[in-house]
């Protein structure tokens, strides 16, 4: 259910997490790390500036560092500047009145899977993958 582009930018802060403090990683290190295409990264993570999870300096040591500790820093704060998460309320099945009112065939069930998996990106933090991912090396 998530993009490529919100795969990257969430093993990106992943990575970032586990950065020392006051320390800044370059972003061909961070898409190194994590898979991504260096170019496109480096997109990424200026959008994820922009959004105000990281703030970049140029020059040498410079790079990218989170700017909101990674325990306050949710899945859905990365996905939603970059994917509108909160825009996923339209019919499953597209019909262009569908409500509780006049429901589709699957509007109840996919209610209740949308509502789940916005709480499951809102409680997921960035420190907890951090942690999940330096556990399993």
């Amino acid at each position: 259910m998530i993009s490529k582009t919100g795969i990257h930018a969430t093993l990106a802060l992943a990575f970032l997490a586990r950065v020392g403090p006051g320390e800044f990683a370059g972003a061909t290190q961070i898409a190194d790390a994590v898979g991504a295409p260096r170019n496109y990264l480096g997109k990424l993570l200026q959008q994820l500036c922009e959004a105000g999870l990281l703030e970049s300096q140029r020059g040498f040591g410079g790079g990218f560092r989170l700017s909101v500790p990674a325990d306050k820093i949710t899945l859905y704060d990365i996905l939603e500047p970059l994917e509108h998460v909160s825009k996923w309320n339209g019919c499953f099945l597209g019909k262009k009145k569908c409500s509780d009112k006049s429901a589709c065939a699957v509007h109840e069930r996919w209610s209740k899977i949308r509502s789940d998996y916005l709480r499951f990106l809102s409680e997921t933090t960035v420190a907890e993958l951090a942690e999940e991912d330096e556990s399993s090396k």
